[in-house]
């Protein structure tokens, strides 16, 4: 992981370079609190998100749920994101101790630039996407 001061979003792929970002997937970004880094004495991109976020209370959104990052880039919420064994290769029981706060799986619907200290807005839930999430269809 490379800390970035800008980088490009691509609409319905993820992140322009990211290895793992893919058409169609409902992982093409992960964002992460750097409160829960901190409270974990974790450095940001040490649990390979793609965005490390301040005062933005990730956990309470829904699938569905639309970000705007900087002026252009939307992303769509898609899940949780639910912590790997990998984890446990930054430190032993890292897995267990982020459960439920490693952050959330989103994809980009619109796509531009995000530059380090852009704003994040929370915007209405896409209610097609809502609807599905409740469903259980992804």
């Amino acid at each position: 992981m490379q800390p970035l001061t800008m980088a490009q979003a691509v609409a319905d792929f993820g992140l322009e370079g990211d290895r793992h970002a893919k058409a169609g997937s409902r992982r093409q970004v992960l964002l992460v609190e750097k409160e829960t880094l901190d409270g974990l004495g974790l450095a940001p991109g040490i649990v390979r998100e793609n965005i490390t976020t301040q005062g933005a209370n990730l956990i309470g959104l829904v699938p569905g749920q639309r970000l705007r990052l900087g002026h252009d880039v939307v992303l769509e919420v898609t899940g949780t994101c639910d912590p790997c064994q990998r984890l446990d290769e930054v430190r032993d029981g890292l897995s267990q101790e982020i459960a439920d706060r490693r952050g959330v799986n989103a994809r980009v619907v619109a796509g531009g630039s995000i530059r380090l200290g852009d704003a994040i807005v929370v915007l209405e839930a896409h209610q097609e996407a809502a609807e599905s999430a409740e469903r259980g269809i992804r």
